[in-house]
């Protein structure tokens, strides 16, 4: 599928990936909806890619905004194509005996239920078209356990089950679900999870990470024809063999 003409909804889309993936598709000719709280982000990035963007204030924890906002990238745009589930939040970084229930089901909120939400605002339009493609991003978080991240893993694998559900339910309708695990990026929760001083991964250098860009090109190249193979798992950007499927390295 080329995305040209295409109207795609991004989550989490007023920095990092989703930031980078709203200027990458809106570069291959598609039409972006930015979704995100943070309005002035959004209205900002959406004001510098033109008229192919649209921002939309949304919490993703909210089931009656995610489907506000569908409404409205509908009116603006038509039919939504594509869907990427990239909102997520890692803080506040603590062991599990001391963790925090209230702050640690927000977590829960936002990555996995955000999913949800998505997914069930968008798959009756995309199964009545017989055509549509979600993405979401996972992370290695999902397959192993992190001190300090109950929260985060707890979510994400829940995530990428909810993409393999998708898939069991809807890939004879003609939707495409597939998970992107991008590996660690250079974005603002690196930045949070440095602070943390908690695990390896906080101890990582800056130059260790990913440009942004990396998996957004990713999520692109998986709405095409050559991502078929992947429809229904989890994509890992680690993996040079999809760097190179990509573009990212030859």
């Amino acid at each position: 599928m080329t995305v040209h003409g295409k109207t795609v909804m991004i989550t989490g889309a007023s920095r990092g990936i989703g930031e980078a993936s709203a200027e990458v598709f809106a570069e291959a000719g598609a039409k972006v909806v930015l979704l995100a709280r943070s309005e002035i982000e959004i209205g900002r990035i959406a004001t510098r890619i033109g008229e192919r963007a649209l921002a939309v204030p949304c919490d993703v924890s909210s089931f009656e905004e995610v489907q506000s906002a569908v409404s409205t990238a509908r009116e603006a745009f038509g039919a939504i194509n594509v869907l990427i589930n990239n909102a997520g939040v890692v803080e506040p970084v603590a062991h599990l005996a001391a963790s925090d229930p209230e702050a640690w089901g927000k977590v829960i909120d936002i990555n996995l239920k955000g999913v949800y939400y998505g997914m069930r605002a968008v798959l009756p339009g995309m199964i009545e078209r017989g055509s549509g493609t979600i993405l979401t991003v996972s992370s290695g978080a999902a397959h192993g356990p992190v001190e300090g991240w109950s929260h985060y893993c707890t979510s994400k694998a829940g995530v990428a089950m909810l993409t393999r559900c998708v898939d069991k339910e809807a890939r004879a309708a003609g939707v495409r679900a597939l998970g992107l695990s991008p590996g660690t990026v250079a974005t603002q929760m690196q930045r949070e999870i440095k602070e943390s001083g908690v695990n390896p991964i906080s101890q990582l250098e800056w130059s260790d990470h990913i440009p942004p860009d990396w998996p957004a090109k990713a999520l692109l190249w998986m709405c095409g024809a050559e991502a078929d193979a992947y429809i229904g798992e989890e994509i890992s950007l680690r993996d040079d063999d999809i760097r190179r499927q990509v573009g990212l390295i030859s």
